[in-house]
């Protein structure tokens, strides 16, 4: 931690100066990854671990009132791609807490922050009194996020649901009293109470009073495109959608939210004139154009999905968090809450923020970024073996109606689609990789998918073919059935 983040001269920044301390820190860093170097590859259970193990798996499920979706429990140790289960088997994962550990398990410049954040007086940082790592990592976040936008100001909470919530009270706010919400078709936005109302989920919002005024919006669709006659006549009819619903509801649309690349819908994209066209239409009417980040952020060959579509000057209000560890909501001038709308308690614990800037400027100083950087290389190798998989097994992956990109996604969100996009056998898919020694995830909602977030920060493209192998044999298992 910088000695820049406490007052100079005081006596907490001469403790986080102390070479002793600094010596004690490098020894914990070093004595961590010399345990995390033992772990190379995947391999089963220790002998006799699996008792134990299965007594950790109930006592979790417990907590719970039903089993955990996946025999999960980690034992705090990995390397790179690579976790140690607390039965010590190890697995890839390919997963990464569905997005949160993009640089791994272990990562010494991680485990830094992490120790270095111990130093604080308190664990958590709050509104009203606080250490200035928030705001530090608030600084890290703007400076990036300022390159090709024109957001200005932040707002740091304590999960993407938060964040979202944050934005959306911004938006009510500067366009008061417009109570509406513009969304698309197959978007997630949390857990919340309002924010369970706006994702196109009805088993997410099941017994949930419907209070939120939603109208969803169709996201793009190549094969529908095709069908209306092309991607012009798709992004008219879009416009014309959107007309109607201003219409109807004139004046009463606070904004309009755009997840640029879909996470839980199934990691749809789509082209940029599809966004420039209705952004233009919201700017125009003075909707605010909220831009949700949480789950692509950082995973995209472009730091920042606007930047990778180039909408940053359309961008209102974005959300952050996942990868980031501290969640935030960023703002324009104009749309800068006024006094007392935004709050809490906490805003985070010293490890999100030290870990969170930490990221922010790997990401910023890696190699990770534009079109020959590792992540379109990374994406590169995952399509290649996918269709080498799919070409060597075509019955295990039948055409989905809609989908014809297969496998899809892009950067670091990754899907492929197995069966047809059957939810049982997506499931019983996910559950076999695992069983083989692949921690993945599935997206989407008929057809389903099965969808990676790799930890693209540490992962080799060497690793690929590794984990190809062990998916293949996971399929294998579920087409014989």
């Amino acid at each position: 931690m910088p000695a820049s983040a406490s007052a100079s001269h005081s006596l907490g920044a001469e403790l986080k100066a102390d070479p002793a301390i600094a010596s004690a820190i490098d020894t914990i860093v070093e004595r961590v990854a010399e345990r995390s170097a033992q772990i190379t590859d995947v391999r089963p259970a220790r002998e006799g671990a699996s008792e134990s193990y299965e007594a950790l798996m109930k006592r979790a499920a417990a907590t719970k009132g039903r089993d955990l979706l996946y025999p999960y429990i980690g034992s705090g140790l990995g390397n790179g791609a690579l976790v140690e289960l607390a039965d010590g088997s190890v697995k890839w994962d390919m997963i990464s807490g569905i997005g949160v550990n993009f640089f791994g398990h272990s990562h010494p410049e991680i485990v830094r922050a992490q120790v270095e954040s111990s130093l604080e007086d308190t664990t958590k940082h709050g509104n009203l009194l606080s250490g200035f790592e928030a705001y530090r990592f608030a600084e890290t976040l703007l400076a990036e996020a300022q390159k090709n936008s024109r957001l200005s100001q932040a707002f740091i909470t304590t999960s993407g649901a938060m964040a979202n919530e944050s934005a959306i009270k911004v938006c009510y706010q500067k366009n008061a009293p417009a109570s509406r919400v513009l969304a698309f078709r197959n978007c997630f936005m949390g857990r919340s109470v309002t924010m369970c109302q706006i994702g196109d989920s009805a088993g997410g919002r099941q017994g949930i009073p419907l209070t939120t005024q939603v109208d969803y919006m169709p996201f793009w669709n190549e094969e529908a495109a095709a069908k209306l006659g092309g991607k012009k006549a798709f992004i008219d009819h879009a416009r014309w959608r959107l007309e109607q619903y201003i219409e109807r509801y004139p004046g009463m649309h606070a904004c309009f939210i755009f997840e640029l690349v879909q996470g839980e819908g199934g990691f749809n994209t789509a082209p940029r004139e599809f966004f420039v066209e209705l952004m233009e239409i919201c700017r125009a009417k003075g909707i605010a154009i909220w831009d949700d980040e949480i789950q692509s952020f950082g995973r995209l060959p472009r730091m920042f999905a606007y930047e990778q579509y180039d909408l940053g000057d359309y961008v209102d209000v974005f959300c952050v968090g996942k990868m980031t560890q501290a969640c935030a909501t960023l703002y324009t001038d104009e749309y800068a809450p006024k006094p007392g709308l935004l709050s809490g308690t906490f805003t985070g614990a010293t490890s999100e923020f030290t870990v969170g800037t930490r990221i922010i400027e790997m990401l910023r100083d890696g190699d990770y970024y534009g079109d020959t950087g590792l992540i379109a290389k990374h994406h590169d190798a995952f399509r290649r073996l996918s269709k080498a998989m799919m070409d060597k097994h075509p019955d295990w992956f039948p055409k989905v109606p809609f989908y014809p990109e297969n496998p899809g996604g892009i950067g670091g969100m990754m899907r492929f689609t197995p069966f047809g996009g059957d939810r049982a056998k997506i499931q019983a898919a996910c559950k076999a990789c695992f069983e083989e020694g692949v921690v993945l995830f599935y997206c989407g909602h008929g057809p389903y998918h099965m969808r990676m977030l790799p930890p693209l920060g540490v992962m080799k493209l060497e690793d690929w073919p590794r984990v190809f192998d062990r998916i293949e044999a996971a399929l294998a298992r579920v087409a014989s059935r």
